[in-house]
């Protein structure tokens, strides 16, 4: 059986990447105002956050049209036999919901969708193992047992550096927000139950990336074989710079750069830094 890895634009998989996996991409979108962006297609990170220092106003995000979900399944019927379609948490986005709905609405194919429960690059990590699988000729269950056991140690913390974008979309009050920066208080979030949610707030960034850090350092003590990943929204150098430090303090761990883009980095704002990962 000949297996194709569908995933969206949220799992912030590189072009060059997804092209090397054969993963078959289908984009979110950012608005602003009445102008429309697909994610990774029109609107790259960095174009995002210095398209948003000039808005007063938040974009919007939305997910893509069941029929774009419809067009690329025919189209893939084909040539292979089945679709696993991977996406972000269906807690904070309709996307999985339209995948699977145009799922039911294609023939010729068998599509399976998968709810990650989670987003960003850490998201990517079951797009990557799923198509290392499809390579190798494995079929949809063998993948799909995968990223369930893949799920059981799969974790993302998330420092946000300014409260004001969770402010303006509602996630905090005017208080909130306003005693956040007197304070320098940093929220740590992470996703619990599909959705997003506080986990600790920490005083300044670099007591909120070190705490980060001391939770990675509770699993990756033991030695065992991770994929780590360090996501930045616009922070490259700071990204990097975590990223060789975890590489040199783990042998156990192998540690990548990713980045928030334009749909994850609406809420999060610019400067907010994540760490996720999972056991090989």
């Amino acid at each position: 059986m000949k297996t194709a890895i569908v995933t969206d634009s949220t799992a912030y998989i590189p072009e060059p990447i997804r092209e090397k996996y054969d993963i078959h991409m289908i984009p979110l979108s950012v608005n602003f105002g009445n102008e429309t962006y697909q994610e990774e297609i029109e609107i790259t990170s960095q174009q995002f956050f210095e398209k948003m220092r000039g808005q007063q106003e938040l974009p919007t995000t939305s997910q893509p049209p069941v029929g774009m979900f419809m067009e690329l399944f025919e189209k893939l019927s084909k040539e292979y036999d089945a679709v696993i379609s991977i996406h972000l948490s269906s807690g904070i986005s309709g996307t999985y919901n339209g995948a699977a709905t145009a799922g039911d609405m294609v023939e010729n194919i068998e599509v399976y969708t998968y709810d990650t429960e989670i987003s960003c690059m850490v998201q990517g990590f079951y797009a990557l193992e799923a198509a290392e699988m499809a390579r190798e000729g494995k079929g949809p269950r063998d993948i799909l047992a995968r990223l369930d056991e893949m799920k059981q140690s799969m974790k993302a913390y998330i420092m946000v550096d300014d409260l004001t974008n969770l402010q303006k979309g509602g996630r905090l009050s005017g208080a909130q927000a306003l005693i956040g920066s007197l304070l320098q208080v940093k929220p740590i979030l992470h996703f619990e139950n599909k959705v997003i949610v506080p986990f600790e707030k920490v005083r300044t960034r670099k007591k909120a990336l070190n705490r980060v850090v001391d939770l990675l350092d509770e699993v990756a003590k033991n030695n065992e074989p991770m994929r780590v990943v360090v996501i930045h929204a616009n922070r490259p150098e700071e990204a990097e710079m975590l990223q060789q430090e975890l590489s040199a303090k783990y042998a156990n761990v192998e540690c990548i750069v990713s980045y928030f883009g334009p749909v994850i980095g609406t809420h999060l704002g610019e400067g907010a830094i994540g760490i996720g990962w999972y056991k090989k």
